[in-house]
């Protein structure tokens, strides 16, 4: 019996179709395929084209839907296919590569393959409100001839990453045989804004943590913030309070990345001398990072007294949409880490 597709699992004949159609179109919690019903004189490739903007996705949907089976099965006005497309889901407190995929990609040993999937390293753990990409797992029947070198180059494109099927199917090296179940991680299915006009009429964008509008922010953000950075140790204050304001109102941010912004907002509105604002900035900055130690000897004393005076606040302030002249006179601002002798 098939469990997961995960695994050797010999004996697989073409009379056991039914059961991997089954679990082909067993409904999965965190999957981010969709249904789509054949319209009357729809081709695969035309579907393909709509959905992904390429003709040649259409073997994904072949062997998303197992029509490659036997002698290849037609599709037929009516017939209800699944579209594969990637998953989304935010991670919450406490959640690791490890326990993540062990929820959302059936076993903790597909870790590595999750953190590398998110431009990540597998030892480096996800943080607390990071939205992150979830494969959609393409369960795969070997035929005559197939190996994990020929799956990885037909679906991943690359021959070099057969290492990651074996890994990811516990195969511990041993060969292909017909009728074995493969899962293949797959990343690359982006969908085309007709595509995700199908996806959101299926509700299937809504199950998936808004179709990664978090995670498009996010990805945004971490380009920005060593501009954000730059902005503060050149002096350019007012440049980085409004570039700050712009990624906070730009959609919903890590936890780390909402530390790291309104670390550097402290550091402008101080430099500004605009107490207030840098009050605020600091009960925020502390919100986000519950862990953070203000180090009177590392840290500049206006640093230290805005964030003296923001955590006897009773709550944050609105964010501040105004942005201080950029003739306030001020004195530079030091860094989380800046030496003893900063202002």
């Amino acid at each position: 019996m098939l469990r997961h597709g995960f695994g050797r699992r010999r004996g697989i004949t073409l009379a056991c179709l039914a059961t991997a159609l089954a679990f082909t179109f067993a409904p999965a919690r965190h999957a981010g395929a969709f249904p789509h019903v054949v319209r009357s004189g729809e081709t695969l490739a035309q579907i393909a084209e709509r959905v992904y903007g390429r003709v040649e996705m259409e073997q994904i949907l072949v062997a998303a839907n197992a029509l490659d089976a036997g002698r290849g099965l037609s599709i037929v006005p009516g017939m209800r296919l699944e579209i594969p497309s990637v998953g989304h889901h935010r991670v919450a407190a406490g959640e690791t590569w490890t326990s993540l995929a062990d929820t959302l990609l059936g076993h903790p040993d597909r870790s590595d393959v999750l953190a590398i999937s998110n431009n990540a390293k597998p030892w480096i753990q996800p943080t607390e409100g990071e939205e992150i990409l979830v494969p959609y797992n393409l369960r795969f029947v070997a035929g005559p001839g197939d190996s994990t070198l020929t799956v990885a180059y037909r679906f991943l494109g690359h021959r070099d990453k057969a290492w990651m099927l074996d890994r990811y199917n516990r195969l511990g090296g041993e060969p292909l045989h017909r009728g074995d179940v493969v899962l293949v991680p797959l990343t690359e299915l982006e969908l085309t804004a007709e595509g995700k006009v199908l996806a959101a009429s299926a509700g299937a964008l809504v199950r998936s943590e808004g179709a990664g509008q978090a995670r498009e922010a996010q990805r945004r953000a971490e380009v920005e913030l060593p501009q954000l950075a730059a902005d503060v140790r050149n002096g350019r204050y007012v440049d980085a309070v409004t570039r700050g304001n712009r990624l906070l109102g730009s959609g919903d941010l890590s936890r780390t990345q909402l530390a790291q912004i309104h670390q550097r907002l402290v550091e402008a509105y101080v430099a500004l001398d605009s107490q207030g604002l840098a009050e605020t900035s600091c009960l925020a900055w502390r919100e986000a990072d519950p862990s953070l130690v203000l180090d009177p000897i590392e840290l500049s004393p206006k640093i230290l007294r805005a964030c003296t005076n923001a955590s006897t606040l009773g709550a944050a302030a609105p964010p501040a949409s105004a942005v201080p002249s950029a003739s306030a006179s001020a004195a530079p601002a030091a860094p989380r880490r800046a030496p003893a002798g900063g202002r």
